[in-house]
């Protein structure tokens, strides 16, 4: 009956964290919508307001982080929070980035290519997190790993090499008259497989409070985040394109080296004093 009672409870810190991830997929939408109403109206602003969209995409990245790691902090998991957080990374990581792709560079495919594979993409997205939340239901899996490479990352991956890309063209001229339309529409298809992958990506959900690393670990780290910070414009597209190919690397490595990049070390005298 407890248990019962606990799966309809609405925990506030974690709900706000995906409501806030939900409000910023939103408002990227708009933003697309916008600025494909200025392009096409041969305004000028249109790449700056595709620029916002892609920053209100990255944002409902790093809530969507904020509200698994609230909710394990305060051990409030619950299959209320599960559900609506995947109803809100279908719409920020699935309808949002494949809209944007498909109003910059895609709606000028011949033979609706672009609609086909901007669908395809959401549909794939959209399969995944059902996949997801049934394992995760089940008690499936291990909660250290993704099986196939998880939609926020794709969504990530996929906005930050278009703010690159659209970094490069300051100026008038459209990003669909050069080599990018054709990068953009590969890598959409490219994700929409690898989300159903059998690769296997880290998931770093043991990282928390207790965590240790070593003094060089911790300042490499510390400088991945602050070039990440300075230079977000192509180094969050670095950061995403490593964790992408991690995927296809780690069955390469010892267990030792995937240990050292995956496990992390907690204070076991700390865990155990309790």
């Amino acid at each position: 009956m407890k248990e019962h009672e606990n799966q309809g409870k609405i925990y506030l810190l974690p709900s706000l964290m995906t409501a806030g991830n939900l409000l910023c997929g939103f408002l990227a939408i708009l933003k697309i919508l916008e600025g494909s109403i200025l392009r096409d109206s041969e305004l000028s602003g249109w790449i700056h307001t595709y620029k916002t969209s892609l920053d209100l995409i990255l944002a409902a990245f790093v809530f969507d982080l904020l509200d698994g790691r609230v909710a394990r902090l305060g051990g409030k998991e619950s299959a209320f929070g599960r559900e609506f957080d995947s109803l809100s990374d279908l719409i920020s990581f699935g309808v949002a980035p494949a809209l944007l792709v498909f109003e910059i560079v895609l709606y000028q495919f011949p033979h609706r290519l672009g609609w086909i594979v901007a669908a395809t993409y959401l549909v794939c997205g959209a399969l995944r997190l059902a996949r997801f939340n049934v394992h995760a239901a089940r008690a499936e899996g291990s909660k250290e790993v993704f099986t196939g490479f998880p939609i926020p990352a794709a969504a990530g991956l996929v906005s930050s090499l278009t703010l690159f890309l659209l970094s490069l063209y300051e100026t008038d001229r459209e990003l669909k008259q050069g080599w990018g339309r054709y990068v953009l529409a590969a890598l959409l298809l490219l994700l929409s497989f690898m989300m159903f992958s059998k690769l296997r990506y880290p998931s770093f959900k043991g990282v928390g409070l207790r965590t240790q690393h070593s003094l060089p670990k911790f300042l490499l780290i510390l400088a991945a985040v602050a070039l990440t910070i300075v230079y977000y414009k192509w180094m969050l597209a670095v950061d995403f394109l490593a964790y992408f190919l991690f995927g296809f690397i780690r069955p390469l490595l010892s267990p030792h080296w995937r240990q050292a990049l995956e496990e992390e070390e907690t204070d076991e005298r700390g865990a155990q004093s309790e």
